[in-house]
């Protein structure tokens, strides 16, 4: 059995000064390990989006009436709050889950070795990320789900989003300064589709502010707009992309690219045909919740799909690390063959 060495006074204070300090002098994660962290960060952004969207679906945004209490009296959903005071209550535990994701993330890409500073403090912006948007949260159930501030939760959730993909492509790559691999009109093309993204992603929190599923089974306020000609004007965005993605899969097959930015191109493509089916779908069938719940899933991969194709763009090595000797091999005495005798330690 190894025995687990005892803390002295100094190790204690020094772990309660600098926590992630303290775990990265006596801890290593393996790359593996660091990915696999950022992608439960990303995971877990993209099930709070969807959990926040089933909890609007079933009309639960104000299951729990206030915040950051539940009730007035109880900071837990009671009995006498029903299945909606559970859903609602049951999203934001799961904001827990998704600090825990992201605080994970950082203990790994602060632990690496060697340390990268960029990768701790993309997780670090994550975590104020998340600290912001549960604030955000609270003023949307207390200002009783106005749609605006409704909308900015979920903008702020898809910046979560971009920035736990960043996070996950960049603990797949070297510190090295990047190269690119396509050319300049190629990489303008691609920045033009992630911008008419960010705006379809705009529109689509338009539809959801003037539209039927309100979040809450009682009157709760909408934005003064045509809901039919916001839609159409959302799915004209949606063509644009589609069109966009289609003509730069062409382009990058005309100059002969390589394969990373054609396969994440061809991956959003048929994410936008997915999303494109149920959009046309769930309009033509009055928005049935399981529908829109899907729309709000392909939504997100869609915007992690662009990202994606950004980020293919260009490659950036690792670095070289030089390792030293260990200290016994450097002492090894080494035998010289010519004089048949052991010579001295260089």
């Amino acid at each position: 059995m190894v025995r687990v060495p005892k803390l002295t006074r100094a190790d204690a204070v020094a772990a309660l000064r600098n926590p992630l300090a303290f775990i990265a002098d006596r801890w290593t994660p393996a790359p593996r390990t660091v990915q696999r962290a950022a992608l439960a960060a990303l995971v877990m952004a993209v099930v709070i989006v969807v959990t926040g969207g089933a909890v609007r679906l079933t009309g639960s945004g104000l299951g729990c009436p206030t915040w950051p209490k539940c009730t007035a009296d109880s900071l837990t959903t009671t009995g006498a709050m029903g299945i909606h005071g559970a859903i609602e209550f049951g999203n934001r535990m799961l904001t827990y889950v998704l600090c825990a994701a992201v605080g994970w993330a950082i203990v790994t890409a602060r632990s690496e070795k060697p340390w990268r500073r960029g990768l701790t403090r993309l997780g670090w912006a994550q975590f104020w990320v998340v600290m912001g948007n549960a604030v955000l949260g609270g003023i949307v159930v207390l200002v009783g789900l106005n749609p605006y501030t409704v909308a900015a939760h979920f903008l702020l959730s898809t910046a979560l989003i971009a920035v736990a993909t960043v996070m996950w492509q960049r603990t797949r790559e070297g510190d090295e300064a990047p190269r690119p691999l396509v050319g300049r009109s190629v990489a303008q093309l691609v920045w033009i589709l992630v911008a008419v993204s960010v705006l379809l992603i705009a529109a689509g929190t338009v539809v959801t502010g003037s539209g039927p599923h309100a979040g809450d089974s009682s009157q709760v306020e909408r934005m003064p707009l045509d809901w039919e000609t916001v839609s159409k004007l959302h799915a004209v965005l949606a063509w644009i992309v589609v069109t966009l993605t289609f003509a730069l899969w062409f382009v990058l097959k005309a100059v002969d690219a390589p394969k990373g930015p054609l396969n994440r191109t061809r991956d959003l493509f048929v994410v936008l045909l997915l999303q494109g089916v149920i959009g046309y779908v769930q309009y033509f069938t009055d928005l049935p919740e399981g529908l829109v719940a899907l729309h709000m899933l392909g939504s997100c991969l869609m915007w992690i799909g662009a990202l994606r194709v950004l980020l293919s763009l260009r490659e950036r090595p690792g670095a070289a690390v030089e390792v030293p000797a260990p200290a016994a091999q450097a002492q090894t005495p080494s035998y010289d063959a010519t004089s048949s005798s052991i010579a001295a330690p260089r």
